[in-house]
């Protein structure tokens, strides 16, 4: 058959203009999180970038940003675009909806489980041998005993140490007058008080200074790898569950055009397949499947919630650690020992 000349001519600017365009470039996304989930991130994002190439037929560039909870939570207040915020407390994304109208003020109620796909809980890790037989948050607070915890001002870490702390008290019948006491006696053992709770790690671990470091439970398998088996893990007769919410920056993402993106990654941690990353890096899982399958590495401890024994984020953050609050209270009476 005959090529129509005239037609070919005609078509050829338009497959040189076709040919000229730009390859499509792989969607990005932002997750900004808190300080010690870095690990656990990086094999998720290989996982959910897998999960989208698959189901979407896209390539993905997936970026983390990770520091002491609170200032991550103020950065992005303060402009940084995180498609995603996945933090260690609920008081860390509000503030997304009170001081930048960020996510709507109900974020929580928008996934299951207040939108915390898993929790940790605050334990206590100390040297070989515990040679300071330390067995409970009381022993935190003896003379002679030295403490690493990371600025609960920053880190959500440490305003969960403070909480354990005081709450594992007062479930046992003690009154708050006396809890207050033993949180000042164990803070006044704290000789550095870190941004986060990667900084912790590092004064207690690779420069060797305390008796004992408060941590997640999460956590504790990384220090060892890293650090080797020089510590004891020690769980305390109560302690603090700490729950890790998450949710879509609505802004952000609404500007970006990254919601449907968004969403799905923040719903692939809920997925059997996240679930089960979690449990392999020490993050206890909702799914009880999968918490069935791990249930060596997740011993039944007596728990409580900052709802429970405190009332909620909001509430604890305006008793204990606004400014002039309850825990800075606690740290002028600990220096003034």
């Amino acid at each position: 058959m005959p090529v129509n000349r005239r037609r070919l001519l005609s078509t050829l600017p338009a497959i040189a203009a076709f040919a000229a365009l730009p390859a499509r470039a792989a969607q990005t996304l932002l997750n900004v999180s808190y300080d010690v989930s870095r690990e656990f991130y990086k094999d998720f994002n290989a996982a959910f970038a897998a999960h989208w190439k698959k189901t979407a037929g896209e390539d993905l560039t997936l970026n983390q940003s990770h520091g002491g909870s609170s200032r991550q939570a103020r950065s992005v207040v303060d402009g940084l675009e995180a498609d995603v915020i996945t933090m260690n407390q609920h008081n860390d994304i509000d503030i997304l909806a009170e001081r930048g109208r960020l996510v709507p003020a109900d974020w929580a109620k928008r996934l299951p489980n207040n939108s915390a796909p898993t929790t940790s809980i605050s334990v206590i890790l100390v040297r070989k041998g515990n040679p300071k037989a330390i067995r409970d948050w009381s022993d935190l607070g003896r003379k002679g005993v030295s403490v690493i915890v990371p600025n609960p001002k920053t880190s959500g870490n440490g305003r969960y140490t403070y909480l354990a702390a005081w709450g594992a008290a007062v479930t046992n019948g003690v009154s708050p007058e006396a809890a207050k006491a033993l949180v000042t006696r164990i803070f006044a053992n704290v000789p550095v008080l870190d941004g986060g709770g990667r900084g912790a790690t590092t004064t207690f671990a690779q420069r060797g200074l305390g008796d004992a470091l408060v941590t997640f439970e999460s956590e504790v398998p990384l220090i060892e790898r890293e650090f080797g088996a020089n510590f004891e893990l020690v769980y305390p007769s109560r302690t603090i569950l700490a729950e890790n919410p998450v949710s879509v920056v609505d802004r952000v993402v609404d500007k970006r055009g990254t919601r449907r993106l968004a969403e799905a990654y923040l719903l692939f941690l809920y997925s059997e397949a996240g679930q089960e990353i979690a449990a392999k890096h020490h993050l206890r899982p909702r799914s009880a499947k999968v918490l069935a399958r791990y249930a060596k590495a997740f011993p039944k401890v007596s728990t409580f919630t900052v709802d429970e024994v405190f009332g909620g984020w909001t509430k604890a953050r305006r008793d204990h650690f606004n400014d002039g609050a309850t825990y800075d209270q606690v740290i002028a009476a600990a220096k003034a020992t």
